[in-house]
């Protein structure tokens, strides 16, 4: 058990850590990229530019779900993740450093839109392997509790970046824009070695080290997975379209909204972030223990339900303009919608697949999802532009996420009893 506690607190630390590199360029978009490396005429077409770069970094995600998926199911899963540590902080790290568009003109955005793509490729494996390490660790009745830390992990690096942000933001305009907006992604320097720390201490997954014992490992993962469980490669394809989709407009659009649409303070907007973030971070291993109890497919059934039913909720209590009601539209939305879909997530995933293929086909089928749902924001700015500044086009976008994965969910098979050490789910 002090094992498990050790893989635990890695899975949680080390997630926190990259996601917190992962999300801060959201809020960078947000808050100063357009003006500092996408100046237009039109400060909403320097966000919908903005928008554009932080969605390549999910364009590139699934290439980086095959080629650390492949490492991952070769060398091992924690050996994989200090390659995915070092990738993604120090192509955060050196954001912070970059110059700006008045300095170096155009080579400013090109040299941040590459980087974006190296956070995609350590983005595209480090949820799948953190996964992977905690669900072969798990005794088979609590697999569901104990990997919904790994999701527990990247809401806390949604909260910190949050936070961070919004300290940076009571420096005052012109000091933010002149250097203080570097701060959060210099910092990543730092959490390197907090993050290799962690994850240097964990042993690697029994399941992992019997099949090295057994030279039982594939040479090529990738095609053995699409080989073997095609039908839940699609399905792990389909259900991660939604969560992605929302969360990102949960997260990162709707401060834009609130304050380019709606004239709000931007104190509003990260405010709620910062608010639903603490909720569905206590409500995760709540929601993982209970998908021990009933299964996955009850509560990710429910999930995406709920996002299509309260989409246009969602967008009246926003245009409501009263901070009270925008945060409470942001609470529900998350933890009745998105928390309960996300703290199966890990566990579901994990169990789609054998253990020879499981990194891959997790980190894969996952991260094609999150590309096809991770231009949101972007869409979502464009659709805001069509509609003369209203949000009912949004939620249209919203509903169409949630029941394509609500077709993939819906065509699983419940999984929660099944052999992690076999990967007995046929496809």
């Amino acid at each position: 058990m002090s094992e498990l506690r050790r893989v635990v607190s890695a899975s949680v630390v080390g997630t926190a850590l990259e996601w917190y590199d992962f999300f801060i360029y959201g809020f960078a978009v947000t808050l100063v990229f357009n003006e500092l490396f996408f100046r237009t005429a039109d400060p909403a077409m320097g966000t919908i530019v903005g928008f554009a770069t932080f969605g390549v970094g999910f364009a590139v995600r699934p290439l980086g779900g095959f080629v650390f998926g492949h490492l991952g199911d070769r060398i091992g899963r924690r050996s994989t993740l200090v390659v995915t540590t070092l990738v993604m902080g120090v192509s955060t790290g050196l954001i912070g450093l970059l110059p700006t568009y008045e300095s170096i003109g155009i080579a400013a955005p090109i040299l941040l839109t590459v980087l974006r793509m190296c956070q995609g490729l350590g983005a595209g494996a480090e949820f799948g392997g953190a996964s992977t390490l905690l669900a072969e660790h798990a005794p088979p009745k609590r697999r569901g509790f104990f990997t919904s830390f790994a999701q527990t992990g990247v809401q806390i690096g949604l909260l910190a970046g949050t936070v961070v942000f919004l300290l940076v933001e009571q420096l005052g305009r012109e000091t933010v824009l002149a250097w203080a907006w570097r701060v959060p992604f210099l910092f990543s320097f730092v959490l390197i070695g907090v993050a290799l720390y962690v994850r240097l201490r964990v042993a690697e997954s029994p399941v992992f080290k019997e099949m090295s014992a057994q030279q039982a490992t594939v040479s090529l993962p990738v095609f053995d997975a699409l080989r073997r469980y095609p039908r839940n490669f699609v399905i792990g394809i389909g259900a991660h379209i939604c969560d992605t989709a929302v969360v990102y407009l949960y997260a990162t659009y709707t401060v834009t909204y609130l304050t380019r649409t709606l004239g709000l303070d931007r104190w509003v907007g990260l405010t709620g972030v910062i608010v639903f973030s603490v909720f569905v971070i206590a409500l995760q291993p709540v929601y993982g223990a209970l998908s021990d109890r009933i299964g996955r497919r009850p509560l990710n059934l429910f999930s995406v339900v709920f996002t299509a039913a309260f989409a246009f909720p969602y967008f009246l209590l926003l245009d409501t303009r009263e901070p009270l009601l925008i945060w409470l539209a942001l609470v529900l939305a998350t933890t009745l919608g998105f928390a309960p879909m996300i703290a199966v997530q890990p566990a579901f995933y994990a169990e789609l697949f054998g253990a020879r293929v499981r990194y891959t086909g997790f980190a894969a089928s996952r991260e094609i999802g999150a590309a096809l749902g991770g231009f949101s924001p972007l869409i979502a700015a464009a659709l805001v532009a069509q509609a003369d500044g209203k949000g009912w086009l949004v939620a249209g976008w919203m509903i169409f996420t949630a029941a394509v994965s609500f077709v993939a969910f819906y065509l699983s098979k419940e999984s929660k009893d099944v052999d992690i050490t076999q990967g007995q789910l046929s496809p």
